[in-house]
């Protein structure tokens, strides 16, 4: 067993010695991405595992250990981490716990402390926490961030925004049931070894990976019959965690529309942007705001790389980072950006105008900065789009299934009576 070493703050320090022998665990934040981010993990030497449960229920274990008046993402993910060391027959003493750390003025900046607080009251004080963090926050000897594993983690969610447009846009016109499915998971294989290569940058490589994904969708046989398309937005993890919205992107396909669902690396660039727009607005170093620029400028480019072979395949894409800035001029300040901000906004509007005006909001418990950019913003936005059906759902310890389903419902039959009409007039 590992020796313990502590900083002059009391936390365990991660150590070389622990990268050899400790499971990382990876909380199951947005399923289209972070199987490829554990599979970059593994082949940069970690041991990495991901935890896949998905039962609602282990927002109970949060709450034993978490206050009751935190926010669901954070009861959730808590409760999914100590549910696991608990019952997953690996050593406890050989275990690491992995978590996000923004820095912004979200609660999710504060979940590294919740966490630890937690693991404290449940007796697994020693099991060590590492902070996930472009800001250098707690630096750890037994975990670093090299040039390669960074570009690793960023074709990670190239791929998962790949993956998860694509299975949104065949999954509902599929002629054989289960095809996509049974496709997405060859391709994960596959993927699973593209991430051992031990270059620097790997643009080709990833390139052709990206063209075979697309030809392999292509080739799939479809029934074209047009759907209504319902779009999800909201608080970064229940919008994209099925443990956070009860599942809600199967219970929409269920209903039979196409899902639509806004690229994760929208935010990390909001994100960038955002650190960019503040030092040149109040002040801060020069260098950093160009070397955030920089990065946007260079996701951008990659990004569109894709989109290119996604609209010659006869796909849709997403729009660009500043096409979709651009969109909230008038509606909201880019100053807002506390949460998901005017993304958030942003958003909502993209998906009205293009052709999926059916907007599911989802919001957890407490998340001011997601209620003023999101429901906040909801009369405002169907002023100017009067088309819009946008419904807010609450993701909360007291909240019912049955009322959110229903809400859900309710917005979906709307989805297709307008889309009737639409198609009929």
């Amino acid at each position: 067993m590992a020796t313990l070493k502590y900083d002059d703050n009391g936390r365990i320090i991660f150590t070389e010695e622990m990268r050899k022998e400790y499971t990382i665990l990876v909380p199951q934040m947005a399923p289209f991405h972070f199987e490829y981010l554990v599979d970059a993990f593994n082949s940069e030497g970690y041991k990495a595992e991901l935890l896949r449960t998905t039962d609602y229920d282990l927002i109970h274990e949060g709450m034993k250990y978490a206050h009751n008046d935190v926010c669901i993402p954070a009861m959730l993910v808590i409760g999914q981490f100590i549910d696991a060391v608990k019952k997953k027959g690996i050593d406890k003493h050989k275990v690491a716990l992995i978590i996000t750390q923004t820095g912004g003025g979200c609660r999710a900046s504060n979940y590294i402390a919740l966490l630890r607080k937690a693991l404290k009251k449940a007796h697994l004080e020693f099991v060590p926490v590492i902070s996930l963090n472009a800001n250098g926050f707690e630096k750890n000897p037994g975990f670093k961030l090299s040039p390669r594993f960074l570009h690793k983690l960023h074709d990670a969610i190239l791929f998962g925004d790949l993956m998860m447009d694509l299975v949104h846009q065949c999954r509902p016109y599929e002629k054989e049931a289960g095809a996509v499915n049974q496709l997405k998971a060859e391709l994960d294989e596959r993927l699973r070894h593209y991430f051992n290569h031990k270059q620097l940058f790997s643009w080709r490589k990833s390139k052709k990976e990206m063209r075979h994904i697309i030809n392999a969708f292509k080739a799939l046989e479809y029934d074209k019959t047009p759907k209504p398309k319902v779009g999800i937005v909201g608080e970064i993890y229940v919008k994209f965690s099925p443990l956070g919205n009860n599942h809600l992107e199967e219970t929409l396909e269920k209903e039979g529309v196409q899902v639509v669902v806004p690229p994760l690396y929208d935010f990390f660039l909001y994100s960038f942007d955002s650190r960019a727009h503040d030092i040149k607005r109040y002040g801060g170093p020069r260098k950093e705001r160009l070397v955030l620029n920089a990065l946007v400028w260079y996701v951008e480019v990659r990004r569109e790389k894709v989109r290119k072979m996604m609209r010659n395949a006869g796909f849709e894409t997403p729009i660009r980072y500043k096409a979709l800035k651009k969109l909230i001029d008038g509606v909201i300040d880019v100053g807002t950006h506390t949460g998901e901000g005017w993304l958030l906004t942003a958003e909502m509007i993209d998906l009205i105008k293009h052709d999926a005006p059916n907007i599911v909001c989802t919001q957890p418990f407490g998340c001011l900065p997601n209620h003023i950019a999101g429901k906040g913003m909801f009369k405002k936005i169907k002023s100017l789009y009067p088309s819009s059906n946008i419904v807010a759902i609450d993701y909360d310890t007291s909240a019912s299934e049955i009322n959110q389903v229903n809400r859900i419902n309710l917005m979906v039959s709307n989805a297709f009576r307008n889309f009737k009409e639409g198609s009929s007039s």
